[in-house]
């Protein structure tokens, strides 16, 4: 199995150094091709107004000035193009990506260029407590736990055009219930904040907060599953279409 990891932390993170440790208990052909510096919250974008610069670290280990999403472009079309990887792994992020997260994420996006180029993609995250950690993550949980769950994602044939979003709980591994499967989540968009503070010169600067989840029966979205102690699982699809308002729009639009 040829496994190609990537993420959106930067090549020298250390999610991605425990990421690759957990590819290597499957294969011995990893490689490493992730961008140069951090990149979070840059979703599916591609780098268009600039040369994207490759740099080649150590044999099967390069690191890119772009985007996720221009690091998994460059793999699959320069760095392996003679041998195109079997798997993409994207991660393991520092920080959920639960919800609409997903839409923002380089983690994810970089497993959505996965999937677009009709390669099993599967993107992992490490949910974390943030008061008072600062840039401290405890990877823990993912730690124990990547591999169990990796084991029967990498064994299960996936339909086009679709990807895995992995998210461990903020748990020592002991404490986490299991893996659940589920559906995307949503926050409370509603109830965002916007928090003003002022700089010593004087010029505001704004803070920016998500919403409480939506509660649902049965606890049966991912942002649920993890505040629940456990993995979730969630199969994503990049068919955006909302199928159910194609009938009503065709009946709207033949009446002109």
């Amino acid at each position: 199995m040829r496994i190609l990891l990537t993420n959106d932390d930067g090549v020298n993170a250390s999610g991605l150094k425990l990421l690759e440790d957990v590819a290597r208990r499957f294969s011995d052909d990893v490689w490493v091709v992730a961008p140069l510096e951090e990149q979070s919250g840059t979703g599916h974008s591609l780098t268009l107004s600039r040369p994207i610069r490759l740099r080649r670290l150590s044999e099967k280990r390069f690191a890119v000035a772009g985007t996720p999403t221009d690091s998994v472009l460059m793999a699959l079309f320069q760095v392996m193009q003679d041998a195109r990887p079997d798997v993409i792994l994207s991660g393991i992020n520092r920080g959920a990506n639960l919800g609409e997260d997903v839409t923002y994420s380089g983690t994810v996006s970089a497993a959505m260029e996965g999937a677009l180029a009709g390669v099993k993609s599967i993107a992992l995250s490490q949910a974390y407590a943030r008061e008072g950690m600062g840039d401290t993550v405890p990877f823990a949980a993912a730690e124990v736990w990547a591999e169990k769950v990796l084991g029967p994602l990498l064994h299960t044939d996936m339909p086009a055009g679709t990807l895995a979003n992995v998210n461990f709980p903020a748990l020592p591994p002991e404490q986490v219930q299991g893996v659940r499967v589920c559906r995307q989540g949503i926050r409370d968009y509603g109830r965002t904040q916007i928090v003003q503070r002022t700089d010593p010169r004087g010029f505001p600067y704004y803070w920016l907060g998500l919403g409480p989840m939506v509660q649902t029966p049965g606890h049966q979205t991912d942002l649920e599953a993890v505040a629940d102690g456990f993995v979730s699982v969630s199969p994503l699809h990049l068919d955006l279409t909302h199928d159910p308002s194609l009938a009503a729009l065709e009946a709207r639009f033949s009446t002109q």
